[in-house]
């Protein structure tokens, strides 16, 4: 008798199925740096943003450039998370416009991956930072904040900014967000590359609503459509004295005199506390009744209180200034303290107040 086998089918339980892994997700902030000019032999530098946005290390296994004219920076391992960024060298031993790129190669992606630094060579690179010491981005200025003072009613003053163009292709400066008492002509419209233009910026008195101080910012723009930050603000302060016109010259003895212990306080040095208080005296020494219509602060940082604000002839009041160490140290504006009067040879009085930088 013949032995009968049952033949079953083989089953493999899948015991040993190889797990997910996350994939490694490397991001760049900017792939393509514009650098601007640089002089012939004056190595410059693109720094570009990176991060690990993968669950596991990123291990970048070489960054090389195309060429052996351009150095590079590093980091072998970057954590999970993880900010990082890469920096390439130019030795500008060539003059004209140049183009460098470098290959990423890292388990951080599938594929290569490439930055690319811009920028121009010229034989002589000169340095504008005296004469425009501000810098925002490629545009520099000499000036970034706007003072009108001591306007009166209908006048119509100018103030200058003189810009220069220190990128490598023409721009259209403008200024943003001009309020109605303000207009602002550039000349030239357009700004080439290495070339300076002049901003006119002209205060119309008579839109002006009070008198004193008014304070607004405005913001400086390099292309049309360009958006407003803290970093292209322009502080703009116009102080509108009132009309005194009623003390003709043969009054003028009849007029209220100030007088005042000091014009200036110091709150560079708080002492190791939080607030240091100093106080002015405000005399009356003329014939009439001496008032202040107008009290006002160009900044924060500080809390004045005034005693009285009319004087009779031979009465005295005192402005209380109390100075917080850590809001001043914030401040980007001058502070000043403003009081607007009807003494005719002092309408307006500015108390200056002296803070560390």
């Amino acid at each position: 008798m013949k032995k009968k086998f049952l033949i079953l089918p083989l089953i493999l339980a899948p015991c040993f199925l190889p797990l997910k892994v996350s994939a490694q997700r490397l991001t760049i902030e900017k792939t393509t740096v514009e650098c601007g000019r640089t002089g012939y032999e004056q190595p410059i530098t693109a720094t570009f943003d990176l991060r690990n946005k993968g669950r596991k290390k990123l291990v970048i296994e070489s960054v090389k450039p195309d060429c052996g004219c351009t150095a590079v920076e590093y980091p072998r391992e970057v954590g999970s998370g993880a900010k990082f960024q890469i920096k390439m060298t130019y030795d500008a031993r060539q003059l004209g416009h140049f183009h460098k790129m470098a290959a990423i190669k890292s388990n951080g992606s599938k594929d290569i991956v490439y930055l690319t630094m811009k920028g121009i060579v010229i034989p002589e690179m000169v340095d504008y930072t005296g004469e425009y010491p501000i810098a925002m981005g490629d545009l520099l200025l000499d000036m970034n904040e706007l003072f009108f003072d001591d306007v009166n009613k209908g006048d119509e003053p100018v103030q200058e900014i003189h810009i220069f163009n220190n990128g490598t292709i023409p721009m259209q400066p403008r200024m943003l967000h001009l309020p109605p008492y303000l207009s602002a002509t550039v000349t030239p419209e357009t700004l080439a590359p290495s070339r300076g233009a002049t901003i006119a910026v002209t205060l119309h008195s008579d839109k002006l609503r009070d008198y004193g101080l008014t304070q607004t910012s405005v913001y400086m723009g390099k292309q049309l459509g360009e958006k407003v930050s803290p970093d292209n603000e322009v502080p703009v302060s116009a102080i509108l004295l009132p009309d005194l016109k009623s003390f003709a010259t043969t009054n003028k003895d009849l007029a209220p005199r100030l007088g005042i212990s000091a014009t200036e306080v110091d709150f560079t040095d708080f002492g190791g506390k939080s607030k240091k208080t100093a106080d002015i005296v405000f005399t009356n020494n003329g014939q009439t009744t001496l008032t202040f219509s107008s009290m006002q602060m160009s900044s924060g940082g500080m809390k004045v209180t005034l005693g009285k604000r009319d004087l009779e002839p031979g009465q005295s009041t005192t402005l209380k200034i109390t100075g917080f160490a850590s809001d001043l140290a914030k401040i980007r504006k001058r502070p000043r303290i403003l009081l607007i009067t009807n003494d005719p040879d002092h309408a307006k009085v500015v108390i200056n107040i002296k803070v560390s930088n």
